[in-house]
């Protein structure tokens, strides 16, 4: 239950997430959370996760372990989530059932990626896309991505149009909430 954003514009890539965790009816904002940020950095490579807390540590502590880590391109991130899912399974204790008619077991878990060679989105069949302008993911994604795409043709920087989403997600979706992360990088040429 989360906002999380990206944003490619002019050359510069954002992403940023709210700050609020919450469990069945009970919400733990910034305040009270000394690990509230929902994003995560390895190299030049930024991580935001959706859906169960547990993965934040999960993902981050597998993801360290990979030798040759490569979130380069829309086939290496399917790669590395491909060869990372039976490590999720056997050492993280990871359940990949969800429905029963779905074609591919679930890694049970989406993210957003942003780094220089762009922004990626990353879904429970280990299914890649990569993004030209935003994207957003959490409960608060319907709200986020309107707000985004409302302002994108404007004069305003990638990094200001993710926060635009993220305060559109935390002012209408009640699993988020402000502060909220934001980090930016600069696009490298193809």
């Amino acid at each position: 239950m989360t906002t999380l954003v990206v944003v490619q514009k002019q050359g510069m890539v954002a992403i940023a997430g709210d700050s609020q965790s919450t469990f069945g009816d009970t919400r733990l904002p910034a305040q009270f959370d000394a690990a509230y940020n929902k994003i995560f950095q390895l190299g030049d490579n930024y991580l935001g996760i959706s859906g169960s807390a547990a993965h934040d540590l999960v993902l981050q502590s597998a993801l360290r372990k990979q030798k040759k880590l490569d979130l380069s391109s829309r086939a290496a991130i399917f790669e590395t989530f491909r060869k990372l899912h039976p490590v999720l399974k056997e050492e993280f204790f990871l359940k990949p059932d969800e429905e029963e008619d779905d074609p591919y077991e679930s890694s049970q878990l989406t993210a957003l990626i942003a780094n220089p060679k762009g922004i990626f989105g990353v879904y429970s069949m280990r299914e890649v896309y990569q993004f030209e302008r935003f994207w957003a993911i959490g409960t608060g994604r319907e709200y986020a991505t309107g707000a985004m795409h409302a302002v994108y043709d404007s004069a305003l920087s990638a990094e200001e149009i993710a926060r635009v989403g993220v305060e559109a997600g935390c002012q209408f979706d009640i699993n988020s909430s402000l502060p909220m992360t934001l980090y930016s990088v600069a696009t490298t040429p193809t």
